[in-house]
């Protein structure tokens, strides 16, 4: 009788043990998407909460392996899904992608990324978080599939790029204008981009203007050719992106996070857009001590910003 007690004790122990961790999740998932493995990172303490997808920045970078802290505030709100795209992060360990990537292909990525979590998850609808080239996925998303967001942050986003990389040439020169080999290089620098040396010489200057000095060795520019060699193509639609003229109407709530001191994706230009482009709710929040990577200067920020939007 006692060893039939203590079973029946140690089996109800189990079953609250398995019951306290229902929906529990901290696991990277692969799958596959997009006819390739892709790897999907779901941390959550309950899989009830809503849904929150990162978009990573680059194109070919992972924010998934940082996230914590960025995302450290947020989990208490949110299930936290980070993806690593095709030719990012572990995706890329896994398989490197069969064809160029390409805004359409990665778009359709996203898509189906987003099915599978609403699958997975059993959520209806999602938020999309883009960061800087993210937003290129997330806008497509926005435009086409807008049942599926409950809302989606635009975080230094792509809006109108090829006017963004010519105001930020005209802010380089001038800031280099003393430097005699800087002021060569953007010389030589062409918008819209002829050659991959167009966008190195740009972002080279950029980066060491923020403090990056490690750009000017031949280890930079290696690497950087190096990426563009499979970004190039990407890199050229994001730079025929103009939402004001081809996104004047979205039908999801719509909020702009942008960085005070951003010039690599006009502020400027981003506030305009802001103003004229209708949705069902929209927001702007722009961060005074930020620059490009907001989810890194104001962290802390950026996470009760987000929660708060949502109030």
């Amino acid at each position: 009788m006692k060893k039939t007690s203590l079973f029946i004790v140690l089996l109800f122990s189990v079953f609250c043990f398995a019951q306290s961790q229902k929906g529990k999740m901290d696991t990277l998932i692969v799958t596959e998407i997009g006819g390739i493995k892709q790897a999907i990172d779901i941390k959550t303490d309950d899989s009830n909460k809503p849904v929150l997808l990162f978009l990573s920045g680059g194109p070919g970078s992972s924010m998934r392996k940082n996230a914590d802290s960025f995302t450290n505030i947020l989990k208490n709100t949110f299930t936290i899904v980070q993806w690593d795209q095709r030719d990012a992060g572990k995706t890329l360990e896994l398989n490197p992608s069969p064809v160029t990537p390409s805004v359409e292909l990665m778009g359709k990525d996203t898509y189906q990324v987003i099915n599978f979590l609403r699958k997975e998850l059993k959520q209806e609808k999602i938020y999309l978080l883009g960061s800087s080239w993210g937003n290129a996925l997330g806008f497509y998303i926005v435009r086409n599939h807008p049942e599926l967001l409950n809302a989606y942050f635009a975080v230094n986003p792509v809006v109108s790029q090829l006017e963004s990389e010519k105001e930020l040439l005209n802010i380089l020169k001038d800031h280099f204008k003393e430097d005699p080999v800087a002021s060569k290089e953007l010389a030589s620098v062409h918008i819209p981009f002829k050659v991959d040396e167009d966008l190195f010489y740009l972002r080279k200057w950029l980066f060491y203007k923020d403090g990056k000095k490690y750009v000017t060795g031949d280890d930079f520019r290696k690497g950087f050719l190096q990426w563009s060699k499979t970004w190039s193509p990407a890199w050229n639609e994001v730079m025929n992106i103009d939402l004001p003229k081809t996104l004047k109407k979205v039908d999801c709530p719509i909020y702009f996070f942008v960085g005070k001191n951003d010039i690599q994706t006009s502020t400027r230009i981003t506030t305009e857009y802001f103003k004229k482009v209708k949705a069902p709710k929209k927001g702007l929040f722009l961060f005074e001590n930020s620059g490009h990577q907001i989810h890194k200067d104001e962290a802390e920020k950026f996470q009760i910003t987000i929660i708060q939007a949502l109030k």
